[in-house]
């Protein structure tokens, strides 16, 4: 244990911190063998799309934190309205009272929800988010007389969180963790990513066998056993995975015929990253059971997530006597201050049209991503929606190995933020998820400093 008794009167100096940060700072993560030793990259200041780390060092901010920064760092606007709230009023027990942020935002999420789905849940960020929906799906099949029909659906590569039950839905199979599960809760579908489908299978083709896939699971598993399906509708950590058209669809219809509740977790793609508040109806044509979100609800300013239920849930899991309880919440349920934030968030993007912007430039970014693709023959697939990318380099650079991909992208990642730009590399993939503020002229900064780093690793593994 530290001696405050000795520790600096005075501001402490870099090197004490990054001391303290390794030796009392756990981070998300860290390996074991030197997470006593890590240097992590010190982010000082941040404003608009950009950060400073402590040497003074400007980067472009590409994943946009953790996919959350939306209105971009530095409001005062935010700032303000947190403030305001923290000395009206920081907290209230969401057991026995409300608050006015609370009951406003909620209401104005269900708004902007599709179809019925307008009761919401508030949680502490995404994986309590998906915690929420899967217990409400116990709770739903429990209160029903059905308590076997619990399995899970969900699919390889999707991330849906770090808690017990959110990690256990969670299919990126390079994950070899010491972390126990609940595996006898779910059942993975097979990867959907269109660039593993054999050559000479088209999209059409494609997106048949992955429905395929949910059909055999059902048959296989029963339909009666099986609770829920989740899904992101682009599979954003696992690598903006986007599925072949009209698979969101086909599958909803599936539950739908089943009795299978359908949970679109939206946690990355709510809030504007697709340019509409949520995808799931406007962009991929359905209106799930649930919808999970979080990240650019408060655009990271304050921790603050929501499960979002329909009306047709909650009428079911209804209990005339009143002796069943949702017993399901949080000390921070509904935090006010968070709620503040959000509901200041929301007032930014609606007054300065960020949906509008992120609908206007996206183009742009797109275009200027799939150039990449076409220019380096290191890369082996380029893919996007939105505001959201990623470029895959070919997996036998330098060998098929996740230890190799490991390197690759280690290099690719120095390489650009030598010329000031953030990634967050994904073995042989980088991914890039800006704030949704970035003008065009930014985004070519942006994929000028991507393209440069890939020329510096063409000449590398080229030769």
């Amino acid at each position: 244990m530290t001696d405050l008794a000795t520790a600096p009167a005075n501001s402490p100096s870099d090197t004490d911190i990054t001391d303290w940060d390794r030796d009392h700072n756990l981070h998300p993560w860290a390996t074991t063998d030197s997470w006593r030793t890590d240097d992590y990259m010190r982010i000082n200041t941040a404003k608009g799309i950009y950060v400073w780390d402590s040497t003074g060092k400007k980067f472009i901010d590409g994943p946009g934190g953790m996919w959350c920064v939306q209105i971009g760092y530095g409001r005062q606007d935010m700032a303000d309205a947190i403030a305001k709230q923290v000395m009206e009023m920081p907290y209230a027990s969401p057991w026995s009272s409300t608050s006015e942020p609370a009951a406003i935002l909620a209401r104005k999420i269900a708004e902007m929800t599709p179809g019925d789905l307008d009761t919401v849940f508030f949680t502490t960020g995404g994986s309590t988010a998906v915690d929420t929906a899967l217990r409400t799906v116990q709770f739903y099949n429990n209160r029903l007389g059905r308590p076997e029909k619990k399995l899970i659906m969900a699919r390889e590569k999707g991330y849906h969180g770090s808690t017990y039950l959110a990690s256990s839905v969670t299919g990126k199979e390079r994950f070899n963790t010491k972390y126990d599960n609940a595996s006898d809760l779910v059942r993975f579908l097979p990867d959907v990513n269109p660039y593993g489908r054999p050559e000479g299978t088209t999209l059409d083709q494609w997106c048949d066998q992955k429905v395929a896939d949910m059909e055999a699971l059902i048959e296989r598993e029963g339909a009666d056993n099986i609770g829920a399906f989740i899904a992101e509708p682009i599979l954003c950590s696992g690598g903006v995975i986007v599925p072949p058209p009209g698979y969101h669809k086909r599958t909803l219809d599936l539950c739908r015929k089943h009795d299978i509740l359908y949970i679109s977790d939206e946690v990355v793609t709510g809030f504007g990253r697709l340019g509409h508040w949520f995808a799931s109806e406007e962009v991929f044509d359905i209106v799930p059971d649930m919808i999970t979100c979080a990240k650019g609800l408060t655009s990271g300013y304050l921790p603050l997530g929501a499960c979002i239920m329909s009306n047709a849930l909650m009428k079911r899991m209804e209990d005339p006597t009143g002796e069943e309880v949702f017993y399901n919440g949080y000390t921070y349920t509904g935090h006010p201050v968070s709620c503040a934030a959000a509901l200041k968030n929301i007032e930014i993007m609606e007054d300065e049209d960020i949906l509008g912007h992120v609908q206007r430039v996206t183009p742009h970014f797109q275009d200027r991503l799939k150039a990449i693709g076409e220019k380096f023959d290191i890369v082996g697939d380029v893919r996007g929606m939105g505001l959201l990318g990623c470029i895959e380099c070919r997996p036998d650079l330098p060998q098929d190995t996740f230890d190799a991909h490991l390197k690759f992208g280690a290099k690719l990642d120095m390489a650009c933020e030598e010329m000031g730009l953030m990634l967050r590399p994904f073995g042989n993939m980088a991914v890039f998820s800006p704030p949704l503020i970035i003008s065009k002229e930014e985004i070519d900064d942006m994929f000028d400093i991507m393209e440069a780093g890939l020329e510096k690793l063409s000449a590398e593994y080229n030769g």
